[in-house]
């Protein structure tokens, strides 16, 4: 067995050691790096989280990389429209991570009802649209089906509902201007079959999902012309090899744009988060750090008689040195399970009871989103005890500096 390891566990199993001056400082020592890993692994399951919650809304209403027409125009309305006849739809043969590519349009229009009008814009879908994520944000009705005859059936946000004071199956006209100003406008009138919540103000307020047709029929289109193309990723981490390599199979008329860059504002804001995280993780190492320098300077002074003893038996600095490391280390090791059974405990409650509630107008969702991940908690858990051990080599040098003749008079 392991001398100085040995020695430690006596030190750790003995009642004196858990009746002794330094007791109260171990158990700060050891409540520092439980509260420093709890709030460590929140930070992170919190960051990711809502990065990826707010990155996949903002995919729901534009997928991952757009393509279209080369336009000036920064209008969310539907240009100069594009031929569906283009090697890369409906499937990019000879680009893998493809999930889908859609055939989206969009189009201004203002509902006018006896009391009140509203400005929205109505989104095109089509057979292949892919409703995945909308199926998520669901709170009432069903999805529109698009895939038979062309219908007036549309996909409202409750937050439109609201404001508009409509209901499931409720129906509303929506006029959409001509070409010509001068020109009446037309009347559509549509029969609301689901309501949604994706949470993101920016489009919750405005978006209404129709089918594709009539955008074509308003613009006088033909039935192979749509407004753009939206590609979905199999996995959006591959977000920037894709775009080059859709960019490159897409011809030279179209333009194409990650989501990234056509909301560039909006991951400006979350990519912020990973920055907040790495100083939280900062500030609760170095938290933790001078928590357990204190710990083991209490621990040195207190056995100060027991070091000149080994001294004087011929044991060498780095000896008992390793002695304090390993009780060191068995009080970090206690701390990091009492924070992972807490801090786990919290990020599941969470996770699956939504007890914390976030305000959608400021954080575009109604709770606390959290990312649980092995690889996050045992990578906080391996670097927190390896830096609060390298943080503890230089306080533990102390023990070179004791005369064995004065430590064992030490009282």
């Amino acid at each position: 067995m392991n001398f100085e390891f040995f020695i430690a566990k006596r030190i750790i199993d003995s009642k004196a050691y858990k009746s002794s001056v330094s007791a109260p400082i171990i158990k700060i020592g050891i409540a520092a790096i439980a509260v420093g890993i709890i709030v460590m692994m929140i930070a992170v399951a919190t960051g990711i989280g809502l990065q990826q919650k707010i990155r996949d809304k903002v995919s729901a209403f534009n997928g991952h990389i757009i393509i279209s027409n080369f336009d000036s125009n920064n209008s969310q309305e539907s240009g100069k429209p594009i031929s569906t006849k283009q090697d890369f739809y409906p499937k990019f043969k000879n680009i893998d991570g493809i999930k889908n590519v859609q055939a989206v349009a969009s189009k201004f229009g203002i509902i006018r009802t006896e009391t009140d009008f509203e400005a929205i814009i109505v989104k095109g879908v089509g057979a292949d649209y892919d409703w995945d994520y909308f199926q998520e944000f669901l709170v009432e009705g069903r999805l529109p089906d698009y895939t038979k005859e062309r219908n007036q059936d549309v996909l409202i946000s409750e937050d439109l509902a609201k404001r508009m004071q409509f209901s499931l199956n409720d129906t509303f006209t929506t006029f959409f201007r001509k070409e010509d100003p001068n020109a009446m406008p037309i009347p559509l009138r549509y029969n609301i079959v689901g309501i949604y919540n994706s949470g993101l103000k920016e489009f919750d307020e405005t978006y209404v999902i129709g089918d594709l047709r009539h955008i074509q029929r308003l613009n006088k289109w033909e039935a192979d012309q749509v407004g753009s193309f939206e590609v979905l990723l199999e996995d959006y981490s591959q977000l920037n090899d894709k775009y080059r390599e859709v960019f490159q199979n897409t011809p030279s008329l179209l333009n194409a744009v990650t989501v990234e860059q056509k909301h560039a504002s909006i991951f400006e804001w979350i990519s912020i988060f990973d920055k907040n995280t790495y100083g939280i993780i900062g500030i609760m190492i170095l938290v933790a750090g001078i928590n357990m320098i204190t710990a083991l300077l209490v621990l040195i002074l207190e056995r100060t008689k027991m070091i000149g003893i080994f001294k004087a038996l011929g044991s060498n600095n780095w000896s008992i040195r390793k002695m304090f490391l390993y009780n060191a280390g068995y009080i970090i090791l206690k701390g990091l399970f009492w924070g992972n059974l807490i801090g786990l405990t919290l990020l599941f409650a969470q996770k699956y009871g939504k007890i914390f509630p976030l305000d959608p107008a400021v954080y575009h969702v109604s709770e606390v989103p959290v990312y649980i991940s092995f690889g996050y908690i045992l990578a906080l858990n391996i670097g927190t005890f390896i830096l609060c051990l390298l943080m503890l080599l230089i306080p533990s040098y102390i023990i070179t500096k004791i005369s064995p003749v004065k430590a064992i008079r030490f009282e």
